[in-house]
């Protein structure tokens, strides 16, 4: 089975991704991938060369800075460079899956809605906690301020919306037993139960 995992930012999606490789479940990282793909794809780079211009990348490597000034030069720029990144990921990712032998395959994304991944799996997790935990988490993590943290959750679908859209929601609040919930997602998916030793109790501190 494929499940995505998803949250908004400060979720600690990525700590919960880091749980289940370390069972011995492959994990795909989209926003891993999508940087190599910018570089190593070749239809994707001349397709981002027509859009930003040839200066997007210099000696083969993306060019951050002439990438940045076009995402930032209008509104609908962002858009216009993920309808073009998203179905690349997409079509990387389903090579992925497709070479992946254990019993379930995750794939983690912030915006996995947006970039249409539901339509490839058959579950979907999303990773949450409450918001002044998140705002913490990412005010620590990024040594930003309050007010920078909402102005990115801003620019991200809703909490309320992610777990609606979801089949399962998974607390990750520094309280709960990650473990525990991911067995009991895993068992709710298997013929066979979870051997309860694969995941050792292990309650979150850090995002």
């Amino acid at each position: 089975m494929l499940f995505g995992i998803t949250g908004s930012i400060g979720s600690g999606k990525s700590y919960v991704c880091r749980r289940i490789a370390s069972i011995g479940f492959p994990v795909y990282d989209c926003d891993t991938q999508a940087r190599r793909l910018m570089t190593d794809d070749t239809r994707l780079v001349e397709a981002v060369k027509r859009l930003v211009g040839e200066d997007a990348y210099v000696g083969g490597q993306l060019n951050k800075p002439v990438v940045a000034r076009y995402l930032f030069g209008d509104a609908d720029h962002a858009a216009r460079l993920n309808a073009l990144v998203h179905p690349a990921v997409r079509r990387d990712f389903v090579r992925w899956a497709q070479a992946q032998h254990a019993d379930h395959a995750f794939v983690e994304s912030a915006i996995l809605f947006e970039a249409e991944f539901d339509k490839l799996l058959d579950r979907v997790v999303c990773v949450t906690a409450p918001l002044a935990v998140r705002i913490e988490r990412v005010m620590e993590r990024d040594h930003c301020d309050e007010a920078a943290v909402h102005q990115r959750m801003e620019r991200q679908m809703d909490d309320f919306d992610l777990c609606r859209r979801s089949d399962y929601i998974l607390l990750n609040d520094g309280q709960h037993d990650i473990d525990l919930q991911l067995r009991n997602i895993l068992s709710d998916n298997t013929t066979s139960p979870i051997p309860s030793n694969n995941l050792k109790t292990h309650k979150l501190k850090n995002s």
